[in-house]
């Protein structure tokens, strides 16, 4: 593929808060609606970018581009999916055991399970959708020192638009 990728994001972690106010003014649903929404993205934004372990990533993960490495990805700078951010997990898969078949087969293996899991994950087929994808997959060394055979599907916007909320079911 000759379109810009993304890497990894890990898992986004959110804390609850509870805000109880002591007076009995009488809201409509509306008002009631968009205070909840505020409330919740202010919560999404009180979240800095943190790093995560790209092997604990899952579908929905989100994150940005930046501070990552360009080959090897040991962490990633995670973004709750309500706010902007570059790429989206949406699959997880594994390549077969055995011994490292290569480069180019793993870099292949990964790319075609990608595409073949995206119009399910997405909603939409690759080649009507304003998203692309990139396959993350093991390099030699994790095949061998871990038994990694993990590709973490991830898609972006081909136009490298930032997305908001998640692609999953999006028909994007």
């Amino acid at each position: 593929m000759t379109r810009k990728g993304a890497l990894l994001v890990g898992v986004a972690t959110s804390i609850a808060v509870c805000g109880c106010e002591g007076y009995t003014e009488m809201k409509d649903d509306t008002q009631l609606s968009t205070e909840v929404d505020s409330e919740r993205v202010s919560k999404e934004e009180s979240h800095l970018t943190q790093t995560a372990d790209p092997f604990a990533l899952e579908a929905g993960d989100c994150f940005d581009d930046t501070a990552m490495g360009i080959n090897e990805v040991s962490e990633v700078p995670e973004v709750p999916c309500l706010l902007p951010h570059d790429n989206e997990v949406y699959a997880l898969f594994e390549l077969p055991p055995g011994d490292f078949p290569g480069d180019e087969e793993v870099e292949a293996s990964a790319a075609l399970g990608c595409y073949e899991r995206f119009a399910d994950a997405i909603g939409k087929n690759y080649e009507e959708s304003e998203l692309d994808f990139l396959a993350m997959h093991p390099t030699e060394a994790s095949w061998t020192q871990i038994s990694d055979r993990e590709v973490v599907c991830l898609a972006y916007h081909m136009e490298y638009q930032k997305l908001t909320g998640s692609i999953l079911g999006s028909g994007r």
